[in-house]
């Protein structure tokens, strides 16, 4: 696949999660077609911090089965990301490697290449970290059998991470929303009601926290100029033409916390 094409359908992808209302199906709606363009066959992706003795591993269906058949013992090898936790905790960079290339000879004789092979039948690993992530880094594991992920593979993994970051902040601004306003299925409803695009949403509860369009922007990931073109779809549709009206309208709706719950949303990674 070459590499525009390659890009240009993960973005496609990434567009699509962005405008998933349910924040459990945006990793796995990415996961498929990011191994797909990767050369690799499945991923592993963190859904919350991870150390060796607990972390909820996300994976494709394919791969969901032999992964619930490990003990504790090779789920806290898989957890302990060989030898990429090593790799990436040397430093900031941030940019996708394969195991191969991380640990060098060592890697096919050791203890996960060996788990790797019995397990899911692969041979090789591509660590994708989100930029920016810290200790413990966050991101997608993609595996695949044979040789080693390519240049190309790399170099397309370096191009999706900014797609993947933007997809992870949506995610976890709208589990967190969920939490601050009640049962599953209401506030995704009332946002539905005013037309309210979860990207726009989104927007409207970092409006809430009393963010910049700056602060927004690079939360989120895009530019001041996006950030003002959802706020002025957030105005209209629901009828108001300021920041203070739009947050007591979005309150009165229950589109956001009350005032009280408001804070509930600001400790949220970024």
């Amino acid at each position: 696949m070459r590499l525009e094409k390659a890009y240009e359908r993960m973005m496609a992808v990434a567009v699509a999660a962005l405008h998933e209302r349910e924040p459990e199906r945006l990793w796995p709606m990415l996961a498929g077609t990011l191994a797909d363009v990767c050369g690799g066959e499945a991923v592993i992706h963190k859904l919350d911090e991870w150390s060796e003795s607990e972390g909820t591993i996300g994976t494709l269906p394919d791969a969901a089965a032999e992964l619930a058949r490990l003990g504790e013992a090779d789920l806290g090898l898989l957890r302990a990301g060989y030898p990429f936790a090593g790799h990436y905790a040397a430093g900031t960079d941030r940019t996708p490697v394969s195991a191969q290339r991380a640990a060098g000879r060592t890697w096919p004789s050791s203890a996960t290449a060996r788990l790797l092979r019995d397990v899911l039948d692969v041979d090789h690993v591509l660590g994708v970290p989100l930029p920016g992530s810290g200790a413990p880094i966050t991101g997608c594991l993609v595996y695949r059998a044979g040789t080693d992920f390519s240049d190309d593979h790399l170099t397309v993994a370096e191009r999706a991470q900014p797609l993947l970051a933007a997809v992870e902040r949506q995610r976890l601004l709208l589990e967190e929303w969920r939490r601050a306003l009640g049962p599953a299925g209401a506030p995704d409803e009332r946002a539905a009601d005013c037309a309210l695009t979860p990207r726009e949403t989104a927007v409207l509860l970092l409006l809430t926290d009393a963010l910049t369009a700056d602060a927004i922007g690079r939360r989120l990931g895009i530019s001041v100029r996006t950030v003002h073109k959802h706020v002025e779809n957030i105005y209209r549709k629901l009828g108001t033409r300021d920041r203070v009206g739009t947050v007591l309208r979005a309150q009165r709706l229950g589109l956001v916390p009350a005032p009280g719950a408001a804070g509930a949303t600001r400790g949220q990674r970024s």
